[in-house]
């Protein structure tokens, strides 16, 4: 990436001298978990922080090593200062932990309701071991440059008495270890949660947890390093069964609250149940968090050290549990743009994005993922995007209109038997334009080379991707590109050291 004015430059000397932190755990914390809980409030240019609850319960998972967070991804970071330290160069203390993500209400941010000025509210929570001394919690926010700036802070005392002690315990919850390799603090633990699972259906949800964590650790990177993984599996009946359809008139009560239709996209399932989710993760140690819904309507999300959601009984299902999961715990980018999607200028023009697989291309010599090029390639790299465009924009048009069918057939009540002919005919289309896509992209003399493809992060022109096809470009059985790879591979370093 170049930033102007050196700034670049400026991030890389950062980066070493956090990577050259050493943080000893022991001295600033208890093997537990603190949760900050807060709100974000606010619309297009406007945002409020106010603190909600904090929580202190379980151990703590993530690693007792990198306590820093240097990847420099995310929209925000949440930093943690010691304030019993000396303060040094930094007014706000010894740094002795961060972390980067996204939120539900950075991407509110990008609607068009937040652009005409109507105030959401969303809970977040951010996730630290259990500081020994009063600390300064710290949120900041990135610029239209990317540079990070305080928004919020706070200071939190380990010892006041209204934190909130063993507030997990819940003798509805179920838990498994699905794959467990040992010590939460050397292991990525990842967690799997129900949702629209009703009591009946506790065993299939026990069936596709063993089904998912199956191709979970029998797709790279995850196969070869299988003994760095814990997966959980987390069940809380739900009262009814599947998710929330608001474009079909249909609504159900579940433990989480997942539901179609956020932010307006037809596909995109999220919750802004934030404590619920938080609270049934909490029964196991945790560093990423699934979950995994009851439906078999094409759907998911994925937000950067946020949560990713996915439905269990979709064709797709394998490839949007695996893409999902490349957002949220590697704070990979969709290097699709043909789909619609809720945003408005979701990366803004002439500034290089954070996200390690996809670049505005601003200094060419340099591209972020230079030393994986392939010896030799025209950057940025000519592909038969003309073609590409025409079949897929087609495409998207289509099934637009056959969502939109299936979801008025609902509304109205149709009877059963038409309902599903419709998703049938769907599914069988969706299915064929996917192979039509990975014929046309396989055929092309760029196959399997790594270089700068134009069509990346929701824009047609201006932003590149590293290959033709990822699992994060195109839907189907496939691998991750060789960039999102080699990322994935240092994030889950980071979280079992």
């Amino acid at each position: 990436m170049k930033f102007v004015n050196g700034l670049f430059v400026i991030s890389i000397l950062l980066v070493s001298v956090m990577k050259g932190q050493s943080i000893q755990f022991n001295d600033y914390f208890t093997n537990q978990t603190m949760r900050i809980d807060y709100f974000h409030i606010g619309d297009a240019t406007s945002e409020m922080v106010t603190l909600d609850h904090v929580y202190q319960y379980g151990i703590w998972a993530g690693s007792l090593k990198n306590l820093i967070d240097d990847f420099n991804n995310g929209a925000y970071y949440y930093k943690v200062y010691d304030l019993a330290s000396p303060k040094g160069t930094d007014s706000r203390g010894k740094l002795i932990f961060s972390k980067g993500f996204d939120s539900y209400f950075k991407e509110y941010q990008t609607s068009d309701d937040a652009a005409k000025g109507i105030k959401r509210t969303y809970q977040e929570s951010a996730i630290i071991p259990y500081p020994k001394n009063k600390i300064k919690f710290v949120l900041e926010k990135r610029d239209k440059q990317n540079n990070l700036n305080e928004v919020y802070s706070t200071e939190i005392d380990p010892s006041d008495l209204y934190i909130i002690k063993d507030a997990v315990k819940d003798n509805s919850v179920k838990v498994y270890k699905s794959h467990y390799s040992g010590d939460p603090h050397i292991k990525v633990d990842v967690v799997i949660l129900a949702d629209g699972y009703t009591t009946k259906e506790q065993k299939k949800f026990e069936k596709d947890l063993k089904c998912y964590t199956n191709i979970f650790l029998s797709h790279n990177p995850y196969k070869n390093i299988k003994d760095k993984f814990n997966i959980y599996g987390v069940f809380k009946p739900s009262q009814e069964s599947g998710i929330d359809e608001p474009g079909a008139n249909i609504y159900k009560s579940t433990t989480l609250g997942t539901t179609f239709y956020s932010l307006g996209s037809e596909r995109y399932v999220l919750t802004e149940d934030n404590k619920a989710v938080h609270d049934l993760a909490a029964h196991v140690p945790y560093d990423a968090i699934y979950i995994m819904c009851n439906s078999a309507r094409y759907g998911g999300g994925g937000i950067y050290n946020f949560y990713c959601t996915f439905v269990a009984d979709n064709q797709f299902s394998p490839y949007i549990f695996l893409h999902e999961f490349g957002h949220s715990f590697g704070g990979l980018a969709d290097e699709y743009y043909t789909s619609d999607v809720a945003y408005n200028e979701f990366y803004p023009k002439d500034v290089e994005p954070v996200e390690p697989n996809i670049t505005r291309l601003l200094d060419k010599d340099n591209l972020k993922w230079k030393n994986l090029i392939t010896p030799g390639i025209e950057i940025p790299t000519p592909w038969e995007k003309e073609n590409y465009d025409k079949m897929d924009y087609a495409w998207q048009k289509e099934r637009r209109s056959m969502n939109n069918h299936i979801a008025e057939l609902k509304r109205n009540k149709a009877q059963q038997k038409e309902i599903d002919a419709a998703q049938n005919e769907y599914n069988e289309k969706d299915k064929i334009h996917s192979d039509e896509v990975d014929k046309y992209l396989m055929s092309s003399k760029y196959w399997g080379k790594v270089g700068a493809f134009e069509g990346a992060g929701y824009s047609a022109k201006g932003m590149y991707r590293p290959m033709l096809d990822c699992i994060m470009f195109s839907k189907g059985t496939k691998p991750f590109c060789k960039v999102c790879e080699d990322h994935l591979g240092k994030v889950i370093e980071h979280f079992s050291n």
